[in-house]
């Protein structure tokens, strides 16, 4: 079997797999959802809104951070959270592209 290198597809592609992956988690959306209402949120009150414990929230959290869709600015022993509008903007445009490309509704 044959394994596809990141490297022979187009850098937008790779770019909106990178970005899917990190919101292929129902809780990832939920904290994303919850970020665009509150603006900002510390680690611990997203854990209070979502049936997840303190942990999993946190890898959650890294995993969105790692894809450039949130930031995290420390705050004491906390940190707080809040969506990078720059790279939601991007993610926007990159899923409307390919949506529009498919043509088929």
């Amino acid at each position: 079997m044959a394994f596809a290198k990141t490297e022979s597809f187009r850098k937008e592609e790779t770019e909106l797999a990178r970005i899917a992956r990190a919101m292929a988690h129902p809780a990832r959306i939920a904290i994303l959802n919850l970020l665009a209402k509150k603006s900002e949120c510390i680690c611990g009150d997203i854990v209070d809104e979502l049936p997840l414990s303190q942990a999993t929230v946190s890898q959650h959290l890294k995993a969105l951070k790692e894809a450039g869709l949130i930031a995290g600015e420390i705050d004491g022993p906390r940190v707080c959270y809040c969506l990078n509008a720059d790279a939601i903007s991007r993610a926007k445009t990159l899923f409307d592209k390919i949506f529009q490309k498919m043509n088929c509704c």
